[in-house]
């Protein structure tokens, strides 16, 4: 069985396949390989993913930006969430942060805002590519407040982390897994999460909507999704699985380390998030005007 990531090492989605693979492999008695395949904002991934055998053997790590930013960003997408991929199980809703280097002047959004106004060239932030959570995030803080933010993509974490500490960006947007350490080694500050609600674990970070900037946060989650023709006893029995592997807590305590909140939901579930978030995903792009680059 192989999980295809549509990012390089290091991501949320990533860090969670890894996770799951050696519970899910022991509950299916089979071996579970990850197989990263980033760029084109999971565009790769999704189509061998799409024309995989509809046999349980080859599923897609997908995130918001795959079923639910790419169908808004991109008129001509090579697959359609709904119709190509049948929903197996909502993983995780994954946190997503705005951080700076720790000698920058922004403690807050509001002071990122005041500095990127005050510079003539404005300011630049990395991101796991165009169309992923990362980015809207951030043009939904550009499009509430004005303020010239000029978008960086990268294929991943892997390269947007180091681009701030290195100084070639002046603001990434990431997971805790990639940024802690760093902020453990008082190189970064994390100053506002994308997400809708604070993070149990550093409750002390606003989120954007909290910060006076945007009344609205996003909701960012992992899911797991099966070829379309999937037998239903096979997603079934993959939901099963994914679910067992999900509540041990071994995992679910290395994810929540990492900024991710167990779900484990059924297929139906999965389905009406799709949904839901594809309607929400939508409006931040036609409101802050974002284009896929």
């Amino acid at each position: 069985m192989r999980l295809v990531v549509p990012f390089g090492a290091g991501g949320a989605p990533d860090v969670i396949a890894r996770l799951m693979a050696p519970p899910i492999s022991e509950n299916l008695g089979a071996p579970v390989v990850v197989d990263n395949r980033p760029g084109a904002t999971g565009i790769i991934a999704a189509e061998y993913v799409k024309s995989s055998p509809p046999d349980g053997t080859t599923l897609f790590v997908a995130d918001s930006a795959h079923f639910a930013i790419n169908p808004a960003l991109r008129a001509n997408l090579p697959y359609d969430p709904q119709k190509d991929f049948v929903p197996v199980i909502e993983v995780a809703s994954s946190m997503i942060y705005i951080a700076v280097l720790a000698q920058s002047e922004a403690k807050s959004v509001q002071e990122l805002v005041a500095l990127a106004k005050k510079r003539a060239q404005g300011l630049t932030f990395g991101s796991s590519g165009s169309g992923t959570p990362h980015h809207l995030g951030m043009e939904l803080v550009k499009f509430e407040s004005g303020a010239n933010f000029i978008h960086v993509p990268f294929k991943g974490v892997q390269q947007s982390v180091p681009a701030l500490l290195s100084g070639d960006v002046d603001i990434v947007v990431a997971g805790p897994a990639s940024l802690l350490p760093h902020v453990k080694a008082g190189k970064v500050r994390m100053i506002a999460a994308v997400n809708a609600t604070r993070w149990s674990r550093m409750p002390e970070i606003p989120t954007i909507a909290e910060s006076g900037v945007t009344q609205h946060g996003l909701d960012v989650t992992i899911g797991l999704l099966a070829p379309a023709g999937t037998p239903p006893e096979v997603v079934r029995r993959l939901n099963e699985a994914t679910a067992k592997a999900l509540r041990s807590p071994e995992v679910a305590n290395r994810a929540s380390e990492i900024g991710l909140e167990m779900i484990a939901g059924t297929p139906e579930q999965l389905a009406q998030s799709m949904l839901r978030q594809r309607e929400q995903y939508a409006r931040v792009v036609k409101v802050s005007g974002a284009k896929a680059d």
